[in-house]
């Protein structure tokens, strides 16, 4: 990062700046985050936030400019939103194309946010805030900067899921689903695209901004509210609507500060369109790792997570036959195997366990941010591989490409229980 560039960019809205501490932030599969300082002559900092494309991957010509338009009307309009200083959808300022933001003190670790004691009183406002906040944001004036609504919202999906060949009969049977039982027409309003939490800074009192505006776009209100409500985006919570409340909360508290008057059927759609939505991102990021196009340990990681959307369609869909498979799913000991060792000791799962070790107790204490979280996703990623080696090959019907088309609720759990035991056997236990 050219800190002499960034500080010339700035000159216009802040003056004369020097650039210190330059740093990348964890997270951020598509888009790179920097914080940093610009200092004065007189030693006043303003806090800055650079998020840019990653250099040889940029996204949709346009795309950051209707980030930067977005952010800045729903500030205007007074909602939670950073504040956009420049922004540029070319390479001219820092190599690509990007915006700089005010930076907004609070907690983004979701994690964090819904067990800290620190976040008590946060948690109980939450549920309220994000609901007036997607009200006022899908009152917000339309234009012509934003490209219009699909008018089939399964069609991009539909499209994305041929071209990655035969990859999930649970994916089909979503799309199936959703097809035969259309939800009302709504809109188009302004929709955030990303509304969950990881994509909230919040502090003791509740929400202070909403971040990552990338795939803002428009379409029906109600899919910022199914978004909110994807089990992905509870973190291990109980409570379905982002975590913090119930979906009837979240529909009152939307209604209630003018939104549409939309029903837990409608929402429940919304709900597994955005299920199946993350999962089909998951096997996309993935192809971008296996490709060659940018190679990257977190993007290898998120394939394989791409299970989990399945058993969450399956919990929304056939919640029996996953029952039955979760009881019946294969369980790892998650002990490195001595035995046998035809090439010698250490074998490979105890090498796994070794380099695992390193990573968690060695690596990760002694570092932070983009390093730390690396470090993190590769011990996850070594510690299924462990667990593939544990449990073997698997059979042909826990093949997915090889399951009849299409194949009985009971073999698609199946097929399924069996991946997730060695990507996320602790994903059984969430609710």
């Amino acid at each position: 990062m050219d800190a002499a560039m960034l500080a010339d960019a700035l000159n216009d809205r802040l003056g004369p700046v020097a650039i210190k501490g330059m740093t990348r932030l964890s997270g951020g599969a598509s888009r790179e985050t920097w914080a940093f300082d610009a200092i004065r002559a007189d030693g006043s900092v303003t806090e800055l936030v650079l998020r840019r494309d990653p250099l040889g991957r940029p996204s949709e010509p346009g795309a950051m400019g209707r980030e930067a338009l977005a952010i800045t009307a729903a500030g205007v309009a007074g909602l939670a939103a950073p504040e956009v200083l420049i922004w540029t959808d070319g390479p001219e300022l820092w190599e690509s194309a990007g915006l700089v933001m005010r930076r907004v003190a609070g907690e983004t670790i979701a994690r964090r946010i819904l067990r800290d004691d620190s976040y008590r009183r946060a948690r109980g406002a939450l549920i309220g805030q994000l609901g007036q906040f997607a009200a006022g944001l899908h009152t917000l004036e339309v234009t012509g900067d934003f490209p219009a609504p699909a008018p089939d919202p399964l069609g991009e999906l539909r499209e994305l899921l041929s071209s990655f060949g035969p990859v999930s009969p649970t994916f089909e049977l979503a799309l199936r689903w959703l097809e035969a039982q259309p939800p009302p027409l709504r809109g188009p309003v302004l929709v955030h695209g990303d509304l969950r939490l990881g994509n909230l800074i919040v502090g003791p009192d509740g929400l202070r901004a909403v971040i990552d505006w990338e795939l803002v776009h428009t379409g029906s209100p109600a899919e910022d509210l199914g978004w909110l409500c994807v089990k992905a985006w509870r973190f291990g919570s109980g409570l379905p609507a982002a975590g913090v409340g119930t979906r009837e909360e979240l529909l009152a508290a939307y209604r209630a500060a003018g939104g549409a008057d939309i029903g837990l059927d409608e929402l429940r759609w919304w709900e597994i369109l955005g299920t199946l939505r993350w999962g089909l991102m998951c096997v996309s990021q993935a192809q971008a790792h296996l490709s060659g196009a940018h190679r990257s340990v977190e993007l290898a990681a998120i394939g394989r997570r791409a299970c989990e959307q399945e058993w969450d369609l399956l919990l929304l869909l056939e919640p029996e036959a996953a029952a039955q498979a979760a009881a019946a799913r294969p369980r790892p000991s998650g002990e490195p195997r001595a035995d046998p060792a035809p090439f010698g000791r250490p074998t490979a799962s105890e090498l796994l366990d070794a380099v695992r070790e390193f990573l968690t107790d060695q690596v990760m204490p002694g570092t932070s941010g983009q390093l730390a979280f690396h470090a993190r996703v590769a011990a996850n990623a070594l510690g299924v591989v462990a667990r593939e080696l544990e449990l073997g090959a698997a059979p042909p019907d826990a093949d997915p490409a090889g399951l009849a088309e299409p194949a009985s609720p009971a073999d698609l759990a199946a097929d399924v229980a069996a991946r997730l035991a060695v990507a996320n056997p602790r994903y059984f236990g969430q609710p």
